[in-house]
């Protein structure tokens, strides 16, 4: 199994309240049926919760400018009580044998601390450990 980072995304009030934007190049992780500008996916958070969210592309101008749509992204947001600044981190896992996606999953994170110039962050499933 290979572990691929599809992308991290810093967390603004616009991803909070309404929809998460997706870098495009993410597009070629995603099998969207032919001709369909919607697909729904289901990717698995570190406590292996399942999370099932729907990516669209606009159908109208220069570029496909993905996003997660509000319906499936909200209730993500509130059950992890993200806020902004925090970070979501997508990634696949691929079978090296043929390919083929085997499951995607989600992360989302908070900045703890910095150490010696560097972000801490840490899932928000483990903040109690940190008291916070």
């Amino acid at each position: 199994m290979e572990q691929v980072h599809l992308f991290t995304k810093k967390l603004k009030p616009t991803h909070i309240g309404y929809t998460l934007s997706v870098p495009t190049h993410v597009l070629e992780a995603f099998p969207f049926p032919e001709g369909a500008h919607m697909m729904k996916f289901e990717a698995v958070d570190a406590t292996d919760n399942v999370w099932r969210f729907s990516l669209s592309t606009r159908l109208t101008g220069a570029y496909p400018k993905p996003v997660l749509l509000r319906s499936s992204w909200h209730r993500f947001v509130e059950q992890k009580g993200l806020a902004p600044e925090d970070r979501v981190v997508f990634f696949m896992e691929r079978d090296e044998d043929n390919d083929m996606v085997r499951r995607y999953m989600v992360r989302a994170q908070r900045k703890v601390m910095i150490l010696m110039g560097q972000d801490i962050w840490v899932d928000v499933e483990d903040l109690p450990l940190y008291g916070l």
